[in-house]
Formats: structure tokens, C-alpha cells, sequence
């Protein structure tokens, strides 16, 4: 307990992050197979991982795709995506998991996974 002539000590905490996002998502694959990523992994196409702009690095994701409700899981392992307007850039065989490789550009909605 502190006296009225010790100030109290706060401590700093970060604000939560939400627990849901919504936007479109893109893909990357061979043209980046094997090379090192923003956490110093390599990149591997038929890994089910992804980029984010914010999220830590190991952030587990349930990815749904809004136009035909599939769902995959992902590890957060680089960053991106560049092109404006997209929330997330999937791999390869996420991508493949959702039905995107086609289409290319998908509405998602990210869920952060405990």
C-alpha cells in the first residue's frame, strides 16, 4: 500500500488487440519458395502460414473465406501485404485450402487464436 506522499507505480499495459478482423486477402507462392521471411524463417509455399502487418510473429489464425465458408488455420511468420487495401497475403497451400488460388483476392475474416 502506498503513502499519500508516495506516488503509485502504473504499470504500462498494451491495448487489447481485436479478437476479429475483416478485409480481403491475397496470396504469395513460388516466386518467394525459400526465401527468408520477416522473423528469419524461410518461406515454404505448402506451409500453412502468412504475413501480417501487425500481429507477433507466431500468432496463430482462423482464417475464413467469406465466400464459401471455408476455414483453414495459420502461423504468422512474415510481413505484409504490400498492396493497399488487403489485410493479409496467405501462402500457397493456405490459399489452396480456402479455395483462393483461383480468385486470387478473397473477403476474410481473421480470428486470433489463443
Amino acid at each position: 500500500m502506498t503513502s499519500p506522499s508516495t506516488p503509485a507505480t502504473l504499470a504500462t499495459v498494451a491495448p487489447p488487440r481485436p479478437a476479429t478482423e475483416t478485409g480481403r486477402a491475397s496470396w504469395y507462392g513460388e516466386a518467394h519458395q525459400g526465401r527468408a521471411t520477416a522473423s528469419g524463417e524461410r518461406f515454404d509455399m505448402n506451409a500453412l502460414t502468412a504475413a501480417h502487418p501487425t500481429l507477433p510473429f507466431g500468432t496463430r489464425l482462423r482464417v475464413v473465406n467469406l465466400d464459401n465458408d471455408r476455414e483453414v488455420e495459420v502461423r504468422i511468420n512474415d510481413r505484409g501485404p504490400v498492396s493497399p487495401g488487403r489485410i493479409i497475403d496467405l501462402s500457397y497451400a493456405a490459399a489452396r485450402a480456402l479455395g483462393a488460388v483461383g480468385a486470387g483476392i478473397i473477403p476474410v475474416r481473421l480470428t486470433v487464436l489463443p
